[in-house]
């Protein structure tokens, strides 16, 4: 292979890694642990959180579940994204190196 048509072929390699990368950061995720609903974008720059409106903190009990059940929820929407860009980003890696 020629220097140019390398040259090409790693243009087009990047311009398929920035438009994977778009996509990620425009999926919308969702996770769940009751009583806490959350979602985030692949951006990691938005999170919306919502709590089950049957929901009532009587005690100091309630309190620490629905604490738990958001860091659970943030947990798991930020291990999803990190999977998926992983697992889409991979075949992208052996090129940053060259940018």
């Amino acid at each position: 292979m020629n220097q140019q048509a390398m040259l090409r072929k790693m243009r087009q390699l990047q311009k398929e890694m920035l438009e994977t990368q778009k996509q990620i950061e425009e999926t919308l995720f969702t996770a769940t642990c009751f009583p806490v609903t959350g979602e985030m974008y692949g951006s990691k720059k938005e999170f919306k959180v919502s709590v089950d409106k049957d929901f009532v903190i009587e005690d100091e009990d309630d309190r620490e579940t629905l604490e738990d059940a958001i860091a659970s929820v943030v947990n798991k929407l930020l291990k999803d994204i990190d999977k998926m860009t992983e697992e889409k980003m991979s075949k992208y890696q052996a090129l940053t190196g060259f940018f």
